[in-house]
């Protein structure tokens, strides 16, 4: 399924990193893939925890930047 959202450049970032020590560890990742190792990560979470990331973020506006 394919969708669209916003993220900080600071989290863009760190999928950037995350994808360089994949690569340094032999593994060939995709964006989408580290995605979704995250939310798995996160499904096996305590809800403690889960709160805990959640509270860590970034706030990001939403929706589409205005034509100029």
């Amino acid at each position: 399924m394919r969708d669209s959202f916003t993220m900080p450049k600071s989290d863009y970032a760190k999928i950037a990193t995350l994808k360089q020590r994949c690569l340094d560890a032999g593994i060939h990742v995709k964006k989408s893939e580290l995605l979704r190792a995250g939310l798995a990560l996160l499904e096996g979470a305590s809800e403690k925890r889960l709160a805990a990331a959640l509270s860590d973020l970034e706030t990001v506006k939403t929706g589409r930047p205005a034509k100029n």
